[in-house]
């Protein structure tokens, strides 16, 4: 874990506290389990459940001869308890209480994760409506295609998100199962029926067929549900940075007052936050290969997973959190220049309506060759005029396409002055804006 993108909220649940009370909660649900089987007495379940305790030095020091962190713990658990302490992890395998016990750390730092997503939705969904009728255009290649609005790119930002969102309380689903099952999970040294009361009382589902271990799949669907996401976010980090760019400029991260820059550039306001969740995606990313080849595991299990899960576990969580916060701030405070949006959409003097009067040709009886023929032939000769440098408006403000198309006598045999201008119509592009929207926010 690196502090500085960790939030308290978080990597609370990933200290070495956290990790041991996890497990006396997985070995107090199991003592109550065991005394409602009718194993363990009222007085020395009761006992248990009010004192066990532990301390985190204390496991260190005898894990220091023990070699073994599971034993360790129950030592130092068993030393702040009386002869009730017989019954303390009876009938259990480490595994138990590990597995069950990460369950837990999972489970509860997945609702935090879950509910960053909202929180990152409900900003998308602000500025969305916000630009919903905001004037932009539409790029493929890095190439300026056709209108759009502003909005319908948050728009899609949002249903994206949405996606994820169900995908990760899915998942919750997936990784809420824990058990006590035996060394082998063939329930030999204790029943069903504790594996079932235990879970209960923990708020998991139990593991129906286990061996060892809680099986690694889960995991890795944890793992890469959060790198998806993790890509979806840089995506969404990726075009921003784009959009701040100087010679683009349609937005920008806010700027604080007394913020800096560069140290030598005093002028410079980088995209830095965008930045910074690009590269975070990337080491989230990273986390999921590990975790899909833990998978594989020798027979009932080895510790070869053991390793890997100390550390892509709480920084692949930590990291996520951190980094939706993050693009949170980044949404919710975004410097959006509408005017410079429109600006930019009228660089190629008109070129992105060409698409509208190519589709109006062959209405007019024209073959689809001849109308691709004629629009391209007069979008060529524009495209060479900006390259020399040419205004891409005339002094009445009409674009350079609109004339070079109103002077085409083979496009005029087809189309009048006013059907040709009415091709240049910013409003064909934002007729279906509202019905869009309809489908991705309900409302």
């Amino acid at each position: 874990m690196v502090e500085r993108y960790a939030r308290k909220e978080m990597s609370d649940n990933w200290t070495q506290q956290a990790r041991y009370a996890a497990w006396l909660e997985v070995e107090k649900a199991a003592v109550k389990a065991w005394n409602k089987l009718g194993l363990i007495p009222d007085e020395d379940c009761k006992k248990i459940v009010k004192n066990a305790t532990f301390s985190v030095e204390r496991i260190e020091e005898i894990e220091a001869v023990t070699k073994h962190d599971l034993i360790a713990f129950n030592t130092s658990v068993s030393e702040s308890l009386g002869k009730e302490s017989r019954w303390f992890h009876y009938g259990m395998t480490s595994s138990d209480a590990v597995d069950t016990g990460v369950a837990i750390q999972m489970r509860d730092s997945l609702k935090i994760v879950i509910k960053d997503v909202k929180m990152l939705m409900k900003s998308i969904k602000r500025r969305a409506k916000e630009h919903k009728m905001t004037l932009m255009v539409g790029r493929s290649h890095g190439i300026h295609g056709e209108p759009i609005t502003f909005g319908l790119t948050l728009a899609v930002w949002y249903d994206e998100m949405n996606r994820h969102l169900k995908n990760l309380k899915e998942t919750l689903k997936v990784i809420s199962v824990g058990q006590i099952s035996g060394a082998m999970g063939n329930f030999a040294h204790a029943p069903l029926e504790l594996e079932e009361y235990a879970m209960k009382e923990l708020g998991l589902k139990p593991e129906p067929c286990s061996n060892q271990v809680v099986h690694r799949d889960r995991y890795a669907r944890l793992a890469t549900a959060l790198a998806c996401m993790a890509s979806t976010v840089e995506k969404f980090a990726v075009q921003v940075r784009h959009l701040q760019r100087t010679e683009v400029y349609e937005c920008e991260e806010f700027f604080a007052k007394g913020q800096k820059g560069s140290s030598a550039m005093p002028h410079k306001r980088n995209p830095i936050l965008t930045e910074n969740i690009t590269g975070l995606a990337r080491s989230i990313r990273a986390h999921a290969a590990p975790a899909m080849e833990n998978v594989a595991l020798w027979h009932e299990r080895d510790i070869s997973h053991s390793s890997s899960e100390r550390f892509w576990l709480p920084d692949a969580f930590i990291t996520t959190d951190f980094m939706l916060h993050r693009m949170n701030n980044v949404i919710a405070n975004l410097t959006v220049m509408p005017e410079n949006m429109m600006k930019n959409l009228n660089l190629t003097g008109g070129l992105v309506f060409s698409q509208r009067v190519l589709l109006e040709l062959p209405i007019k009886g024209v073959s689809r060759e001849d109308a691709y023929r004629i629009v391209q032939r007069n979008a060529m000769k524009v495209w060479e005029e900006i390259q020399q440098g040419k205004a891409t408006t005339n002094k009445k403000g009409e674009s350079l396409y609109l004339g070079h198309l109103l002077a085409d006598d083979e496009l005029r045999k087809s189309l009048s002055e006013k059907q040709i201008r009415e091709c240049f119509n910013y409003e064909y592009y934002t007729k279906n804006v509202s019905a869009i929207f309809k489908r991705v926010f309900k409302k």
